[in-house]
């Protein structure tokens, strides 16, 4: 019996199309509450990106691909933050080696150190403002949990072999990376919230599209690759649904006899 789902928002809840959830996601979703299971949001976003969520309401958040979980009451349950000494690492590489666009998000803001046309894609993609630019020594007293690296795959390998060495990537776009503490992952905020309200990992199920969504679909009892989703994804999954356009989420829980 499925208590508890997660699910993922770029491409999974959110259509890359409309920018919008799908009216039959909003009434599959509120028909899972009813019965009483619990619904949790997925994300490499950071909290003030999620934003109004069509109305639905949540138990509980995991942003930033783990690294910053909340619950129903907004209070923060668990972060995960990169270590400083990567931090002044990848500052010391952007100074004196090869400046690239990064966004450095803590747990109430975040910062780009500049901006291209491949920062503008994203934006415009995900439909959500440019960050802010600023000085990178404003990060200096925060906990930096994810930095957002616009770099392709093989400069990706080079600065998590030279620079940030004590941290892991993980793609849903070949434009950039989400770049985390090695070992935090959209599992590791499940695990959380398995064991914040006292749930099993047998009772759960989890919804995603792109390579940050992997270890969450490998990891919960069914896994559901969105039509749409990426190889990587759907590799991982134990069911693909149709895409998110195409009523994908509420297929799948028809499927599964969850509604």
């Amino acid at each position: 019996m499925i208590k508890a789902i997660f699910f993922d928002i770029d491409g999974t809840l959110k259509s890359f199309k409309t920018h919008s959830i799908p009216q039959s996601t909003i009434d599959a979703i509120n028909e899972v509450k009813e019965k009483g299971i619990k619904v949790f949001i997925a994300t490499g976003r950071y909290f003030k990106q999620i934003g109004d969520l069509n109305g639905l309401v949540f138990d509980g958040l995991i942003t930033l691909n783990g690294a910053h979980c909340i619950n129903s009451e907004n209070e923060t349950i668990i972060t995960n933050p990169i270590p400083r000494e990567n931090i002044d690492a990848l500052l010391r590489y952007h100074s004196e080696k090869f400046l690239f666009p990064s966004i450095f998000i803590t747990e109430k803001k975040e910062l780009i150190n500049c901006i291209d046309e491949n920062v503008r894609e994203i934006s415009r993609l995900v439909d959500v403002p440019l960050s802010p630019l600023g000085i990178l020594d404003e990060i200096d007293k925060e906990e930096v949990l994810q930095i957002d690296a616009f770099i392709n795959k093989e400069q990706e390998q080079e600065i998590l072999d030279t620079v940030l060495t004590h941290c892991d990537a993980s793609r849903w776009n070949p434009l950039f990376a989400d770049v985390n503490v090695r070992g935090n992952s959209k599992r590791t905020g499940i695990d959380k919230f398995l064991e914040y309200y006292k749930l099993d990992l047998s009772e759960t199920m989890a919804f995603g599209d792109g390579g940050n969504d992997v270890q969450m679909l490998k990891h919960v009892a069914i896994g559901v690759a969105m039509g749409n989703a990426g190889d990587e994804a759907k590799q991982a999954a134990d069911y693909i649904t149709d895409s998110v356009d195409g009523d994908g989420i509420q297929n799948a829980l028809k499927h599964f006899g969850v509604i």
